[in-house]
């Protein structure tokens, strides 16, 4: 049975990385030294999103839901500055913020349902089985995007960043024993996924509009488009071999190289600018406003 509202806030109420119990007015479900927060205040994040985007489309199910109820090859943006937003609530807001992101995207989550064109078989974005594939995919390309392109991190620290990670599922009402919490159990989830993915016109349409969008509108969105396509080459180089030919994706793309070095020296100076209060505060003020997010904390772990 998943728990209750008040269950998840209790269990949050001490934060991973943290020896003090915590409350809805500090720094929500994980904290300054938590694992989360030195992974999601990299900009590389963005990477890791369009990663998932590009595995969660073979799973038929999650993307019959989005084939049959999202707009987002007409909108990409909204998509991302959605998701973005939500990802931000649950990471840097109090509990209470968190929660209530988490409660909107139930609501939202309770229309989307049908059936599968491919499989025949009944979908719902609530089906906790579905829920627990869009999580796994989206922390783990998180964690990859950051061990790719953002930084250094320890064996342990991975560990630890995909346990706390254990409590923003709970907010889905995932129930907390299938959620994987470690690199081990990450393994063995995708290993028993596998032989349920798989490629369809859908999804080949999906993987190939993250890979190459197309935004339209008004003039401002023209220089978003080359960045976002050299976002979506990195995240494309990090799919995993096992999963390339469901993707129809080649086995190694040495075109990707120059978006990847692109990625790291971007991140970087990013990171860097923090150092300078003005300048930081004035770029990150500007990526806030495109992903429709408020600013990121004061991170001393991204500067070292």
């Amino acid at each position: 049975m998943a728990a209750s509202k008040r269950e998840r806030a209790s269990r949050a109420g001490k934060r991973p990385g943290s020896t003090s119990p915590q409350t809805a007015a500090d720094h929500g479900l994980f904290g300054p030294g938590s694992a989360t927060w030195k992974v999601h205040s990299n900009p590389v994040m963005l990477v890791g999103g369009l990663r998932a985007l590009l595995i969660q489309a073979l799973h038929p199910l999650a993307m019959a839901g989005v084939a049959q109820y999202s707009d987002f090859r007409s909108d990409p943006l909204r998509r991302l500055r959605g998701t973005s937003a939500y990802v931000h609530a649950v990471t840097f807001g109090d509990i209470a913020s968190a929660q209530a992101a988490a409660d909107r995207v139930r609501r939202l989550h309770k229309r989307v349902r049908g059936v599968d064109t491919v499989t025949g078989r009944s979908f719902s974005a609530s089906d906790p089985e579905t829920l627990l594939w869009v999580h796994c995919v989206e922390v783990h390309s998180f964690l990859a995007a950051y061990r790719a392109y953002g930084g250094r991190i320890g064996a342990a620290e991975q560990d630890r960043y995909l346990a706390e990670q254990v409590a923003a599922a709970e907010l889905m009402e995932i129930p907390r024993a299938s959620v994987p919490a470690s690199r081990a159990a990450y393994r063995a989830y995708f290993a028993e996924v596998l032989p349920t993915l798989c490629s369809s016109v859908q999804a080949a349409a999906t993987i190939a509009f993250v890979r190459r969008p197309q935004l339209s509108g008004s003039v401002w969105l023209a220089p978003v488009t080359p960045a976002l396509r050299t976002l979506a080459q990195a995240a494309t180089a990090l799919v995993p071999r096992s999963l390339r030919p469901l993707a129809g994706l080649p086995e190694w793309d040495p075109r990707t190289l120059p978006a990847a070095a692109a990625v790291v020296l971007a991140a970087r100076a990013m990171i860097l600018s923090r150092r300078v209060p003005w300048l930081g505060a004035q770029i990150e003020t500007q990526v806030g406003e495109a992903l429709g997010v408020g600013s990121l904390p004061d991170s001393s772990q991204e500067a070292a």
